[in-house]
């Protein structure tokens, strides 16, 4: 089981950028794919970044691609998500999740763990 906490998010103006970081209370290299999604009231989560549990491999939701970078720390059991060029669509609670599966995914019910989220605005 791991624990994970977001911390990083904050209002923004448009084609500024954020580091969001999510920390995790154990191990996650070799153990957890890991993933951010973002969600606005009324809609569903929506998946924006993600790495598999080998590491070294990253993907992106289209619309995202080219503008925010997904990293880790396995030495300090830390994920990054750096976010440039932000838009005002970009406005979300951004979480970070943690999923077993080796090949990763994009599919939030195949991530077993979540942190409580941090809010994004983007102004502009």
């Amino acid at each position: 089981q791991v624990q994970l906490v977001e911390s990083g998010g904050g209002l923004v103006q448009a084609g500024g950028s954020l580091r969001l970081s999510c920390a995790a209370s154990g191990r996650i290299r070799g153990r957890y794919g890991m993933g951010w999604f973002r969600q606005t009231p009324g809609k569903e989560r929506e998946f924006v970044a993600g790495d598999k549990r080998s590491g070294g491999s990253t993907y992106y939701a289209d619309s995202v691609k080219g503008r925010f970078t997904i990293s880790r720390d396995n030495a300090k059991n830390m994920v990054y998500l750096q976010m440039n060029s932000l838009k005002p669509e970009d406005t979300a609670a951004y979480y970070c999740a943690a999923n077993p599966d080796p090949y990763g995914s994009s599919v939030p019910s195949e991530y077993t763990y979540w942190g409580q989220g941090t809010q994004v605005t983007v102004s502009s």
